[in-house]
């Protein structure tokens, strides 16, 4: 599985329409959406998702008054349930084929985060994706949700206990153990090693997806979320996840460094926390999209970031409502490497 920050051909994104994602906020996640839609566009083909022809066209009139490059959109009509792409959408991996590259992709059974019963459509995306793009769907063994990993494109996979490994909350695989989901990581992304943190922060209607967590900036670095205000809730799982850096290693057994990146304030929406989190950035072609909360840390996670990824602009894109869906930018989004 090629790292997020090689060549992309394609971004895959999901038109928004489902209500309770977004409570009374649906067409101002619209216009988050063509702000997001407008950076990637400057690099790469996007590829959206739509649930209709009159969709689509209803979708391109945000865009066109936005000022997004609609010529490089391409609307596909499919239905979906919610379109979280990253968890949803088609998980690209890649070969060398001779003097080129060739990329396939892998169906794992999306089931809504083993939490709702609406996942029926959503599942079926890495196959319309593989028909789109006559490409090879190989189908794994497992259930995963690209949010729930993070690899350097090297061999190395980083993802969460939380997440794969509790046995009661959220169960993706139940009767499936460490070792027998190692190997079925091994054998479907060509990872050669794998690490695991202990949990995500609180609200995470994931059960603890990587993604909102530690991400790889380049394929010997990585960032890792803090929280330093001892009172607050995620304080000490969050530590936790610190306290196992010393233990990790990359492909080829030395040690990553680590990067420490902050956590805004707490957000809360009806009394429930938000998993708001810097580390659901995004990397495009043209750009590193990352979201903000109107949080003094946003200017310090944005300078972080950007000293991190010098050869790319990093763009701050406002997720205060995004955020009420208990995603934002990486879990909407998925790449399609270049061949």
């Amino acid at each position: 599985m090629p790292a997020e920050w090689e060549t992309h051909e394609a971004t895959w994104l999901a038109w928004p329409h489902h209500p309770t994602d977004w409570p009374g906020k649906l067409n101002t996640i619209r216009w988050v959406y063509t702000e997001i839609v407008r950076k990637i566009a400057a690099g790469e083909t996007v590829r959206l998702l739509v649930r209709s022809k009159e969709e689509s066209r209803s979708a391109a009139r945000y865009l066109e008054r936005a000022g997004a490059d609609v010529a490089a959109v391409e609307f596909i009509v499919h239905p979906t349930n919610r379109g979280w792409m990253r968890d949803s959408g088609p998980l690209f991996v890649r070969r060398s084929a001779g003097r080129k590259l060739e990329s396939a992709i892998v169906q794992f059974h999306f089931n809504a985060w083993a939490k709702y019963d609406d996942w029926q459509k959503d599942r079926r995306v890495p196959e319309v994706a593989a028909r789109r793009l006559g490409k090879r769907l190989f189908d794994a063994p497992i259930i995963l949700e690209g949010g729930g990993i993070e690899v350097n494109g090297r061999g190395t996979l980083i993802t969460t206990e939380e997440c794969y490994l509790d046995p009661k909350i959220q169960v993706r695989n139940p009767g499936l153990g460490r070792a027998g989901f190692e190997a079925a990581l091994r054998e479907c992304l060509g990872v050669r090693n794998i690490c695991w943190l202990s949990r995500g922060p609180a609200g995470d209607d994931t059960h603890g997806h990587i993604d909102d967590i530690c991400r790889f900036v380049n394929a010997r670095t990585l960032v890792l979320i803090r929280e330093d205000n001892p009172a607050d809730v995620n304080y000490r799982p969050l530590e936790e996840n610190w306290e196992r850096v010393p233990d990790l290693r990359l492909e080829d057994g030395s040690k990553p460094e680590v990067v420490a990146l902050p956590m805004p304030a707490p957000l809360v929406f009806d009394g429930c926390r938000l998993p708001a989190s810097y580390a659901n950035f995004y990397i495009c072609n043209a750009g590193v999209l990352v979201p903000t909360f109107n949080d003094p840390n946003d200017r310090v996670a944005l300078g972080i970031l950007g000293e991190l990824f010098p050869d790319r602009p990093v763009v701050g894109i406002h997720c205060v409502d995004m955020i009420l869906g208990f995603g934002s930018l990486h879990c909407l989004s998925q790449q399609q490497p270049a061949e």
